[in-house]
């Protein structure tokens, strides 16, 4: 039997395994929308550690990750220091989300801020704003599991041939067993691709360098530049300031605005277990460091891969490792793609339906259950297509996105926080922001860079933001009395 084919099973392998879990799973759960979308509200601090980290960490950290530091060195730092900051917020506001949830039947981010400012028109920008930024999310993901595949088959299974086994499998557990699969599948996968990662992440600097003290020892002796912060661009020149730091509020700050994780309030056992999630949260930051020692090992390497993205699965291959190890790698890898993928592509389509048509369109529990998992088949099928063409590195993906989704933080703080708040302000402020968004990132891409410092736009956009939504707010009606505080009340049931 050849090596590809050996390494082909035990792919096989672990998909079924991750499949079986997802179906029988799905089993515990109720067959109502909040059993599919909310888990009945029952995930406990073991699911929802696992569900949180292994939907945060995919496919950018375990191949975007080695590929900024292989190719743009201490620049990939941000990533570890967003991830600490962001989870902070949720703390506070994760507790007061899971109470909303619990007295309203709350199992969506914009239900949640539309219980606050009635509006559905609010409701449907913020589920298309979820949906557009999603989309390259989950993109990122199938490229991600494709890129592996190709690689460790040696080209025998192509991008588009691994992206569609892979997520072929997450798509038939999402369908059948919603949230609960993802966050029974998310525990398997986060605790195998820690595992992996760590292996991995020692065994490469030890058998190249000597060790990992002795591989920074020479990176520093022969390339410097890739060991000062804040690190390189893309083209290879040093990382503005403005850009580094803002590329980690934007991040920081989106963070728990991810639909996909911000709704895992609503699925909470109770509040002390958001907060229990919160401390332990930072722990799986230890999830990177290796990640980044295995792009760092390649840097010195004498050969090159065909893109940085491909580093991990290059220095895999080239170190002569048996194929049952290479396989598990290769497991690894998916684990860290399909944990969030299968979260991503549930939350688009719940979303969709619970935020963007039920309040135009009166549907029954079992129509809006069916039509979630119709819209899971549609959000899969078009990440697909750009996952199969599209070229753009993983981490420029993800931050696309971030700056999308860091527009949902404002309404979300003054829903919680600020009593004069109005619904007016809540949607001209998020329309300004993601007005202001979306003009800098296509002036970016159409290659003219009007961002002032270098900034990022999803920044500049919370700039217009949250002025105009204070201005709005302050001059237009308040919200009855009666109505501010029975939200209130609800927060501290």
């Amino acid at each position: 039997m050849e090596r590809w084919q050996v390494i082909a099973i035990i792919i096989g392998l672990y998909l079924g395994v991750t499949l079986a879990i997802g179906l029988i799973s799905g089993r515990r759960a109720s067959k109502s929308v909040q059993g599919y979308v909310a888990g009945d509200r029952d995930f406990g601090l073991l699911v929802m550690y696992f569900v949180l980290g292994a939907s945060l960490f995919s496919a950018f950290a375990f191949l975007g990750g080695p590929g900024w530091a292989y190719s743009r060195g201490a620049a990939a730092f941000y990533i570890l220091c967003y991830g600490v900051l962001g989870i902070a917020p949720y703390f506070f506001i994760g507790p007061k989300a899971a109470a909303l949830g619990r007295r309203h039947g709350y199992v969506t981010q914009a239900q949640l801020i539309c219980g606050r400012f009635p509006s559905r028109t609010l409701s449907l920008m913020i589920a298309t704003l979820t949906v557009l930024a999603f989309i390259p999310y989950i993109t990122l993901q199938m490229r991600g599991a494709g890129i592996v595949i190709e690689a460790v088959t040696e080209g025998h299974i192509p991008l588009w041939a691994g992206s569609a086994v892979a997520y072929g499998v997450v798509t038939i557990y999402v369908l059948f067993s919603g949230v609960t699969a993802v966050g029974w599948t998310n525990t398997f996968q986060g605790l195998f691709m820690l595992t992996i990662a760590w292996t991995l992440g020692l065994y490469l600097p030890i058998s190249l360098y000597g060790g990992v003290g002795d591989m920074f020892t020479r990176i520093l002796a022969e390339r410097p530049e890739l060991l000062s912060l804040p690190g390189l661009t893309a083209s290879g020149e040093p990382w503005s300031w403005g850009g580094y730091s803002s590329a980690i509020i934007v991040s920081g700050v989106g963070l728990m605005m991810w639909p996909h994780l911000f709704m895992k309030a609503f699925t909470a056992r109770s509040d002390d277990t958001v907060r229990r999630t919160v401390v332990l949260f930072p722990t799986f930051q230890l999830f990177l460091i290796p990640v980044f020692l295995i792009g760092f090992a390649g840097v010195l390497y004498p050969e090159s891969p065909s893109s940085s993205d491909f580093i991990l699965p290059f220095m895999v291959l080239n170190a002569d490792l048996p194929a049952i190890v290479v396989g598990l790698f290769c497991a690894g890898a998916l684990s860290a793609s399909m944990s969030t993928g299968d979260a991503l592509m549930h939350a688009a389509a719940s979303v969709t339906v619970e935020d963007g048509i039920r309040p135009f369109k009166s549907l029954t529990d079992l129509q809006r259950r069916r039509l979630i998992q119709g819209i899971v088949l549609v959000v899969g099928a078009i990440a697909y297509f750009f996952a199969i063409t599209e070229g753009v590195s993983l981490v420029v993906l993800l931050l696309t996105s971030y700056g999308i989704i860091c527009q949902l933080a404002p309404p979300i703080v003054a829903a919680l926080y600020w009593r004069r708040a109005t619904t007016a302000g809540a949607i001209a402020g998020f329309a300004a922001g993601s007005a202001t968004a979306a003009f800098f990132f296509i002036s970016g891409y159409l290659g003219t860079n009007l961002r002032p410092f270098d900034l990022h736009e999803g920044l500049l956009g919370l700039l217009v933001h949250v002025p105009v939504l204070i201005v709005v707010s302050l001059l237009t009606q308040p919200q009855p009395q009666q109505h501010r505080e029975a939200f209130t009340a609800a927060q501290q049931a």
